[in-house]
């Protein structure tokens, strides 16, 4: 699960062509398939269940505790996510306090409840002043019962927040990794992004988050930008290693729905496809394994903690939070649209306690939306899925459930069976089922292509606003 500022996450669109034709038919860039369902299959809850019944009987012992603070100083060009900018200090203060009460309805709800990692996302979490850092901490820990210093915990930030004073209350307050989305070393390529930052500003800030001390430091980067070349993309990722990252995502750049910039020409798709497999290379030559699509981590980084997206549950808090049950995938109201996002901040603020205590809107998952997460989250990464732990926990292996869309991707090349170990690490073995490094790229259609056609059709109804 990827939580990186500036990430450039669209939903996707459903198109008429059959299911199996969709990996190899269509652009490999369909959409960012980051959680399952998307949350523009949500609908309004009706009757909207109180939050104690969505979590009785559900395992509370081992939960991932996720923070969404919806302010950023600009809107990135590229941005997809649910936030506005140039909040002024009361409406931070306001949504604080809301989120204390949100905190204190939750806490109630699941009892005693444990937290295994935790998140701070956005928006860019770091818009915050230090002092209403320390609160935003000082909150969730005393109502959650999280003890953030003793889990590993990720912190997005962006150059022109990343102040010595902010970083000094994420590194005492437990923080281990700090996302930064830096996109383009080349500053030209930042303002076509409508990010107008400098590389001073961005080296700057680099060297503040080393300083700091953190275990971690992830380094966001974008392939597509108009004028990009190879040059200029060898350029960046050379630039971003030699701060020596223990992370590096490579995100492909899509257009912001809402923006009126229309569809780009297939040869767009050819040249990000050309600029992954160049990053890709260099980034497995510089000694880094590649997680999935995106992900690429130095050997040994890995968390003992790790959240598991396909079995654990996630609690979150904030405007633009989602929270995941085994039976339930909840959140506020959604919407990408200046005008809408700052509604929905407005209406958030001003919830009173009761209305925190039940789920607005939301996806019921049945048992074949069940077995389709725990397929697509397991796909999509570049270890794959093993058969005998899906198994164990549906019944039966996979090729029972999706025996015709896993051998339409083998058939095409895109799968592996028995896969080998990939390239830099990461497991394989017997039975185990892996995308090739072709089917990895294609991650982005692939994802899609493997959604219910119930959540397909809710997608498919969905407005922008």
């Amino acid at each position: 699960m990827a939580m990186s500022a500036g990430s450039g996450r669209v939903p996707w669109v459903a198109d008429e062509r059959p299911l199996a034709d969709a990996p190899a038919e269509a652009s490999p860039y369909q959409g960012y398939v980051y959680a399952y369902p998307h949350k523009t299959a949500y609908r309004p809850l009706d009757p909207r269940p109180a939050l104690a019944e969505v979590w009785a009987g559900e395992v509370v012992e081992r939960l991932f505790l996720y923070l969404h603070i919806p302010f950023c100083e600009m809107r990135c060009g590229f941005c997809n996510l649910f936030t506005r900018t140039g909040a002024p200090e009361e409406l931070v203060a306001a949504y604080l306090d809301a989120l204390e009460r949100q905190a204190g309805a939750v806490r109630e709800a699941l009892g005693d409840p444990r937290f295994a990692a935790a998140a701070v996302g956005g928006g860019t979490p770091t818009y915050l002043s230090a002092a209403e850092l320390t609160r935003m901490f000082d909150l969730t820990e005393r109502i959650t019962g999280a003890d953030l210093r003793a889990v590993p915990m990720s912190v997005e930030t962006s150059p022109a927040t990343a102040t010595a004073d902010r970083l000094a209350v994420l590194a005492e307050r437990g923080a281990t990794r700090v996302s930064i989305g830096v996109q383009s070393f080349v500053d030209a390529e930042a303002r076509a992004a409508v990010r107008p930052q400098r590389r001073r500003e961005v080296e700057t800030a680099l060297g503040r988050i080393r300083e700091a001390g953190f275990e971690a430091l992830n380094i966001d980067l974008i392939y597509g930008i108009d004028g990009q070349t190879e040059a200029s993309w060898r350029h960046s990722l050379d630039a971003a290693l030699a701060w020596k990252p223990e992370e590096i995502y490579l995100y492909p750049l899509y257009v912001r729905p809402l923006t009126g910039l229309g569809r780009r020409a297939r040869d767009w798709d050819d040249h990000r496809l050309t600029l992954y497999r160049q990053g890709r290379e260099h980034l497995l030559a510089a000694g880094y394994d590649q997680v999935s699509m995106r992900m690429f981590r130095l050997p040994g980084r890995e968390s003992p903690a790790e959240y598991t997206c396909q079995s654990d549950g996630m609690v979150g808090l904030g405007c633009g939070a989602r929270s995941y049950t085994s039976g339930l995938h909840y959140s506020y109201e959604y919407a990408v649209g200046a005008g809408q996002v700052r509604a929905i901040i407005d209406d958030y603020v001003r919830l009173a306690p009761e209305e925190f205590a039940v789920a607005n809107v939301g996806f019921r998952l049945d048992d074949d939306d069940r077995r389709r997460r725990h397929l697509i989250q397991s796909l999509l990464q570049a270890d794959g899925l093993d058969p005998e732990a899906y198994r164990a926990r549906f019944g039966a292996g996979p090729e029972a459930h999706f025996g015709a869309e896993l051998e339409h991707l083998a058939a095409r090349g895109l799968l592996e069976r028995d896969a080998p170990a990939p390239p830099g690490g990461g497991s394989g073995g017997p039975g185990r089922l892996r995308l090739t490094a072709e089917g990895l790229a294609r991650s982005d259609a692939i994802g899609p292509a493997l959604f219910s056609g119930r959540v397909r059709a809710l997608m498919s109804r969905y407005e922008d606003r």
